[in-house]
């Protein structure tokens, strides 16, 4: 291939540096994975619809953190790739993204599974299931602590799905639990899939946020219109008009803006780039068009 003579002026990657990030979404799997395997095969055994559901929704959840090891891998090899016109920043939203529409899916099918139990009871081995629920609730912990890290949930998207994806395995398991020790103790079975239809909304409400809050980087939202009336006051006052104004966000912490601007006397470039700068912090790529009229 030719080399391009293009004289780049900067780095154009603007993606998070998920190494250690990969690192423990890929130590969850492997724990989720385990935990599903042992969940589906005792939920199998036992009679237990509760720990059997909890079993396959584990199993989503770890094809879930298989999206999200693929979206490091990918924004990680495709770093310096110029193809990509401001890096790979928004990878991890996609996967976040992805996540999310997958959590969501399991809260219905959670909702759809709880009312089959309710409209057709199952006997259940309560003993078994409660140990095996148990195991997969200490896992969903240690998962939990793993990946929790408040820093970084700010920044990474595809890591706070992933972080998701555990508390919400967290709940079905202490649900699955709570309703396993009451049907076992006081005899009511229905209790175990209300629990079910509560955790499957508690989930909907977290992947709906998530879903919401990525979306909207991927389908370049701009800023608020306050911010546009600011920097446009600020122009007014150097004798400077705006033609076009576009700002979005490109990465968790880097935003990308476009200006067009008119005047009789108008500022350098680099001028124009600071005003900008002092309303949007996180600006990290500038492209200003100048008319003199």
């Amino acid at each position: 291939m030719k080399e391009s003579t293009i004289q780049w002026e900067h780095s154009h990657d603007f993606g998070v540096d998920s190494a250690q990030n990969k690192s423990k979404v890929k130590i969850v799997f492997w724990l989720t994975t385990i935990i599903m395997v042992l969940e589906i095969a005792a939920g199998t055994w036992s009679g237990s619809m509760a720990l059997l559901a909890d079993g396959w929704h584990m199993g989503t959840h770890s094809a879930a953190f298989l999206i999200a090891i693929f979206a490091y891998s990918y924004a990680k090899k495709n770093a310096n790739n110029k193809s990509f016109s401001f890096g790979t920043g928004k990878v991890n939203y996609l996967g976040g993204f992805a996540s999310a529409i997958a959590l969501a899916i399991v809260a219905l099918l959670m909702i759809l599974e709880s009312v089959q139990r309710i409209i057709e009871p199952n006997n259940i081995y309560f003993n078994e299931a409660i140990i095996v629920a148990v195991v997969g609730l200490i896992v969903n912990i240690v998962s939990a602590f793993i990946l929790k890290d408040d820093h970084h949930h700010d920044h990474d998207h595809n890591m706070k799905a992933a972080y998701l994806h555990v508390l919400a395995d967290a709940l079905t398991s202490v649900l699955a639990i709570v309703a396993l020790l009451i049907g076992k103790y006081m005899g009511i079975i229905w209790i175990d899939p209300v629990m079910g239809i509560v955790g499957a909304i508690v989930i909907l409400h977290w992947s709906y946020g998530l879903i919401k809050e990525s979306s909207s980087v991927l389908l370049d939202h701009s800023v608020d219109v306050s911010t546009f009336e600011k920097i446009s006051q600020t122009l007014d006052k150097r004798n400077t008009f705006i033609n076009d104004i576009h700002v979005w966000k490109i990465a968790s912490t880097h935003q990308a803006a476009i200006l067009s601007v008119s005047s009789s006397s108008p500022l350098s470039t680099e001028e124009y780039k600071k005003i900008l700068s002092e309303s949007l912090p996180q600006i990290s790529h500038v492209s200003v068009e100048i008319n003199k009229i």
